[in-house]
């Protein structure tokens, strides 16, 4: 039997239907087709949680972890009383001073850097302790300009420049402008407020960098 219909008719008829009957096949490039049969697409992951490079950034340890720093932690005055002398005490936290010529430090002449009674943080190094007549340990600069703070002081009716430590606030003494060269300046500081480190104990107190203070003044003269 012969369709009534025309050729031009039969062909258009075919090839619609061809085209109807086709799907994509799903492909890398075209995510969201979805195979015949399967459920909801599930969604694409993100490219950037897979990335390696992403994942060793978050396993990074931080800066401020014990294996890198320690961070410090200001000990109660409770604490600091059991920690310090009385007199340890009475200086650094209370801002007293002790005796000229009967404190530890006044005629150490060994080499090594002196901290922070508190925060054990670096202050002074022996290469610029000088004998200063006063009684007290002398210095005509700090290890650590930073560290070492000025404040005004009006007690006794004057007006003095205070010394403090910036992470132990720790009072240290006074800042004078009678001091040698090549600063002219004298950081009068109490014993009490100080902890000696010696050149070979730098290492093992985590003080190492400062080891090169020492290496480059061997032709320094001794202190008298």
């Amino acid at each position: 039997m012969k369709s009534s219909l025309p050729p031009i008719l039969i062909v258009a008829t075919t090839l619609l239907f061809v085209a109807c009957e086709q799907k994509p096949a799903p492909s890398p490039e075209n995510p969201t087709t979805q195979p015949k049969g399967s459920g909801p697409q599930a969604p694409v992951p993100d490219k950037k949680a897979d990335d390696k490079s992403a994942g060793t950034a978050v396993d990074k340890p931080s800066s401020t972890s014990p294996k890198n720093q320690q961070a410090f932690k200001m000990p109660s005055k409770e604490e600091l009383k059991k920690k310090l002398t009385a007199t340890q005490y009475q200086v650094s936290c209370e801002n007293g001073t002790e005796q000229p010529f009967a404190n530890e430090f006044w005629n150490n002449k060994e080499p090594g850097v002196y901290v922070d009674i508190i925060s054990g943080k670096a202050l002074f190094a022996s290469t610029s302790k000088f004998k200063s007549g006063t009684g007290w340990p002398s210095f005509f600069e700090p290890i650590d300009k930073d560290e070492v703070m000025e404040v005004v002081d009006k007690s006794l009716g004057m007006v003095r420049t205070e010394v403090r430590s910036k992470t132990g606030d720790t009072h240290l003494g006074h800042l004078f402008d009678d001091g040698p060269k090549p600063t002219g300046l004298r950081y009068c500081v109490n014993s009490a407020s100080l902890r000696f480190v010696p050149v070979d104990k730098l290492e093992e107190e985590g003080l190492g960098r400062y080891a090169s203070l020492f290496a480059k003044d061997k032709k320094a003269p001794k202190q008298k």
